[in-house]
């Protein structure tokens, strides 16, 4: 867990040879399997092996490589952090936190759901493609295995997916050392490639990218929408960064990652230059035949280290997105006691392996796949340039004309890689388009739908101050006890606590309206965990505050309760929670929809209950009809 530092930068742990091997294995497996794809894609885009195709290939892979990943995410970007937490929807808590208006703060609201929806697109194809490409290697080995790529795929991935639920604790020691032995034979391979043709080296010169997109402008866009294949898994180093530290990213790519990768695209573009056949797999084709099988297996191993981490990070951004209140409530388990990041979510495992397996079974090869692979990760990555600019300038104080060129760049590079990757929409490109529109269109829905719940609820309510003013000692009658309501707004009266005055004619000699508060910053201490405030006639108000990376826990806060506040024994206390059935008011319309797929999550959501594990003997629940 990462410290926090008053001027918003991450407080680092050393980059420690433990943590930049943990790094390795958690963070580079997507951009560090690249290399089975992302060169032969570029070069079939080009329109086929020549040397000044394989040239402007490499020269655009490295130099994407250079900007996209090294300078701006490991050097800039990295610096917009959230108390050492990056990713999206950290980025998006900092830049809510620099806007007061309702118009600007739902433009960056909209902006970072946007963001999040493309993730979970990338989510989809990663595995897929990534798998699907290592197993691809039993093709050189023998064609007969042909027919039993795809089947062997779908098993793999049944595997990984199925091995989620146990969690990444008790497997994630063997990731480093994997992924270390990937780079290191990544590298081996490069050196060997090279050696047949030195020449190619000359390639790094950014020249050769530029003038092959100058004379070949239709043929270039669609070799950028290859290219940035190179690129994809680089947010990631953002994404995970409070995990690992910034020293401990920036070190395992500097001195690993980043030369490996480079030495493997150069090998394979001296391959193809001097065998042009080779273009069938030059991957694998680098290394000698008698190592192909023990390749296939180490491939297959490192892609599905790649898709286990994307996958995580699904569960990891969607935990995050339930404490926002971005979606509704539903189950997450924690499978660390140690790592708060390590979640498990059985909704959203079945989700994503469910449409993996629908994409493998479509397209069939990580060919087909490619033309699905980009837009998603392209339009995330100029999300994240857009909102760090912002946060920034708003925030850090940078100076906006100084820096506006550098992010004018980096955005004039992400929104090119998006716009060549689009017009592969037909050729597969809607299927991450349209899993991010249909999760953004949701989201969007259930925040609606939950800021009218809310209106509705406070409707006709009595303020909170008043009624306590207006209370008579004799009446409701004072009963022992503790009672607890769990309430988003301390200002007014609960409607469970109105329905138990009117059916049940009692109030409890001790009345605490809690309410639990997301913080915008990912982790909140316990020094500044609980706020208690008291009022007239034995009335308390309590504010619970956590960070978005934690998971509320209300019986430990009790508890804290009990020794910081009151004396009271938990069998006397009973919590109140309010349960009503939704309809809605609405016509037609935007909002009837928005209206009818909201009632259906909250209908299926995760009850106030199960979610803060309060235990049932102790709740008593009050419902009523409430009309949006």
């Amino acid at each position: 867990m990462s410290a926090s530092a008053t001027d918003g930068h991450a407080v680092s742990p050393p980059a420690s040879k433990k943590l930049m091997l943990a790094a390795l294995g958690v963070v580079y497996g997507d951009i560090g399997t690249s290399p089975l794809y992302a060169f032969k894609q570029s070069i079939e885009a080009s329109g086929g092996v020549s040397e000044q195709s394989v040239f402007a290939v490499l020269s655009l892979i490295i130099w994407a490589l250079v900007l996209v990943v090294t300078i701006k995410y490991v050097f800039i970007i990295m610096r917009a952090n959230n108390r050492g937490e990056g990713g999206t929807i950290a980025l998006t808590s900092l830049a809510l936190g620099q806007v007061s208006s309702k118009s600007g703060r739902w433009v960056i609201l909209a902006t970072g759901l946007i963001g999040v929806s493309l993730f979970y697109g990338d989510s989809v194809i990663t595995p897929a493609i990534s798998v699907l490409s290592a197993v691809e290697g039993l093709d050189l080995i023998t064609p007969v295995l042909h027919p039993y790529i795809v089947p062997i795929t779908i098993v793999l991935i049944a595997a990984l997916f199925a091995i989620e639920r146990h969690g990444t604790a008790v497997i994630g020691k063997f990731f480093g050392p994997i992924m270390v032995t990937w780079f290191l034979v990544l590298a081996g391979l490069g050196i060997h490639g090279i050696m047949l043709n030195p020449h190619v080296l000359l390639a790094v010169n950014p020249i050769y990218g530029i003038h092959f997109l100058s004379e070949h402008p239709g043929i270039g866009v669609a070799m950028l929408g290859a290219v940035v294949l190179a690129v994809t898994g680089g947010e990631a180093l953002y994404a995970d960064m409070g995990h690992f530290g910034i020293a401990s990213i920036r070190r395992t790519w500097l001195w690993i990652v980043f030369p490996a990768l480079t030495l493997n695209y150069m090998g394979q573009g001296a391959m193809v230059l001097s065998n042009p056949a080779a273009i069938e797999n030059p991957f694998y084709l680098l290394a000698p035949s008698w190592a192909m099988i023990p390749m296939v297996i180490l491939a297959a191993a490192a892609t599905i280290i790649a898709s286990q981490a994307v996958i995580s990070g699904a569960f990891s951004i969607t935990s995050q997105a339930v404490q926002l209140g971005y979606i509704p409530r539903i189950r997450v388990r924690h499978t660390s006691s140690d790592e708060i990041g390590q979640v498990y979510i059985s909704q959203v495992n079945i989700f994503l392996f469910l449409s993996v397996i629908v994409l493998v079974l479509s397209f069939r090869s990580s060919e087909h796949l490619a033309a699905a692979y980009g837009i998603a990760v392209t339009g995330s990555m100029a999300i994240d340039t857009a909102l760090a600019y912002f946060v920034m300038v708003k925030k850090e104080h940078w100076n906006p004309w100084l820096f506006l060129p550098l992010f004018a760049a980096f955005f004039f590079i992400d929104v090119g890689f998006f716009s060549a990757n689009i017009l592969k929409f037909f050729e597969g490109g809607w299927f991450p388009i349209v899993v991010a529109g249909s999760l953004f269109f949701v989201m969007v829905a259930w925040i609606c739908g939950r800021e009218r719940l809310l209106a509705a609820r406070w409707r006709d309510t009595i303020p909170l101050d008043t009624f306590i003013r207006n209370l008579k000692p004799d009446h409701p009658i004072r009963v022992p006890g503790t009672a607890i309501f769990m309430v988003p707004n301390t200002k007014v009266v609960p409607s469970s606590m109105l329905h138990n005055i009117k059916h049940n004619r009692v109030l409890h000699e001790r009345v605490i309206l809690m309410t639990v508060d997301t913080t915008s910053t990912p982790y909140v201490s316990d020094e500044h965990r609980m706020e208690v405030i008291a009022l007239d006639s034995n009335f308390f108000i309590v504010k619970l505050h956590y960070g978005f990376f934690e998971e509320p826990r209300i019986m430990r806060a009790l508890a804290m309760l009990r020794i910081k506040e009151f004396k009271f024994k938990l069998s006397e206390v009973s919590f109140f929670v309010g349960r009503e059935k939704l309809t809605s008011s609405a016509e037609g319309g935007w909002t009837m929809i928005s209206d009818k797929i909201f009632i259906a999550l909250h209908r299926n959501m995760l009850s106030a209950v199960e979610f803060f594990r309060i235990p049932a003997d102790h709740v008593v629940e009050l419902g009523g009809h409430i009309e949006l």
